[in-house]
């Protein structure tokens, strides 16, 4: 599948269609000693998470037929939980397929929004993100990576990190599938493209370092942990060449490092993360970006389930 070319112009539309329902989230600064590293705290969204903006772009630009039937997506928790904020908003029925590893906070919080979830293998749930499809359904898809109008939502967080930040040098986000990444960056390569973007991952499973190391996608093996919002079998083929023309590389974290940093957010920000949300945090910390200048992080959720965040603290994770 190819994915329509995203420009400056669909992000600043995108904008203008979600702004009512998406809070412009503040860039903050984090609190430890002579670093540069800046917030930004997608955690203040009504979900916990950045996914309510590509999820509102592609259901703003859907049609009332498209839209007949409801809508249904595969997520590990936070793009359902967009899917299903906006569809209850909009008062049409929501399904979401997800992984059998799927935290319960998450599973909670789609039934909460009125949404419906099926629970499948893992392995199963990633041929729905292939072939957006599962047997069944009705409705629109909403695609939580590969999907122009998702991508062009998502960067509309380059444009608010530019406003508050225009010193930026690296702009440091998660990488589940690469459509936060590559929202941002397409923002940055029209407005200041001197500006580095990266990907971060967690060592569990790293499919970008992976194809970037290959040259291409391959599939790698995938280890749940308690970073559950990012991390696949590979990378998705039709994310593959614009990651790579966009995405600056590739950072790898432990899950001590990960763990350690969800600890520095709470205790010096009173911000909390998901593994996800603090990988970029991890990384900024990391001798890996010791001159890279004045960093951003998206930290892109905070939708941890308690037990996981006390072992956590409790430094058992």
């Amino acid at each position: 599948m190819r994915i329509e070319p995203v420009t400056l112009d669909d992000i600043r539309n995108a904008r203008g269609r979600i702004a009512d329902s998406v809070i412009r989230t503040p860039l903050v600064r984090l609190n430890v000693d002579d670093t540069e590293i800046f917030l930004k705290l997608e955690t203040l969204q009504p979900i916990g998470s950045f996914k309510l903006r590509g999820a509102g772009n592609a259901i703003a630009m859907a049609t009332p037929e498209q839209l007949e039937n409801g809508v249904y997506t595969a997520s590990a928790g936070n793009m359902a939980q967009g899917v299903a904020w906006h569809a209850r908003r909009l008062g049409i029925p929501c399904t979401v397929i997800v992984p059998d590893h799927a935290p319960e906070t998450k599973l909670a919080a789609i039934t909460r929004l009125g949404g419906k979830f099926i629970k499948v293998p893992f392995d199963e749930w990633w041929q729905v993100m292939v072939t957006r499809h599962y047997p069944g359904l009705e409705g629109l898809f909403v695609h939580p990576v590969s999907d122009a109008a998702v991508i062009a939502g998502n960067g509309t967080i380059g444009l608010e990190i530019l406003e508050d930040f225009p010193d930026v040098d690296t702009i440091l986000v998660p990488y589940g599938g690469g459509g936060l990444g590559c929202g941002i960056a397409i923002a940055m390569r029209a407005l200041k493209p001197e500006v580095k973007v990266y990907g971060c991952e967690v060592e569990t499973s790293a499919p970008f370092a992976a194809a970037l190391a290959a040259g291409g996608p391959v599939t790698i093996d995938y280890t749940p942990s308690f970073v559950d919002g990012i991390g696949s079998r590979g990378v998705l083929e039709e994310m593959w060449p614009l990651a790579q023309s966009l995405l600056d590389g590739s950072i790898v974290m432990s899950l001590s490092d990960v763990a350690e940093a969800v600890r520095i957010l709470a205790e010096r920000n009173r911000v909390i993360a998901e593994g996800a949300g603090a990988t970029p945090v991890a990384a900024a910390l990391s001798d890996r970006m010791k001159g890279s200048g004045r960093i951003a992080c998206v930290v892109s959720g905070g939708n941890i389930d308690f037990e996981k965040l006390v072992r956590i603290f409790r430094r058992e994770l």
